[in-house]
């Protein structure tokens, strides 16, 4: 669970110096799945459920919904 959590935050703070105006939840998604598969791990929300879930990250910009899809408007 360590090397999961040490990772998760990785993670986070590569998402966090990435955003910027102009970024979508959708680019910054693909790039925490890149992110999270270079360090030969396997996103834990990718594919949970039924119906499975398909994006790596839970965003929304601002306060829009808790967990939201990742899509292409910025």
């Amino acid at each position: 669970m360590r090397e999961s959590n040490l990772l998760v935050g990785k993670t986070l703070a590569l998402i966090a110096s990435l955003i910027k105006p102009g970024i979508t939840t959708l680019e910054l998604n693909d790039k925490a799945e890149e992110f999270i598969r270079s360090n030969n791990a396997i996103p834990s929300f990718k594919g949970y459920g039924d119906p499975a879930f398909p994006y790596t990250c839970c965003m929304s910009v601002n306060d829009a919904v808790v967990h939201g899809f990742p899509t292409k408007k910025n």
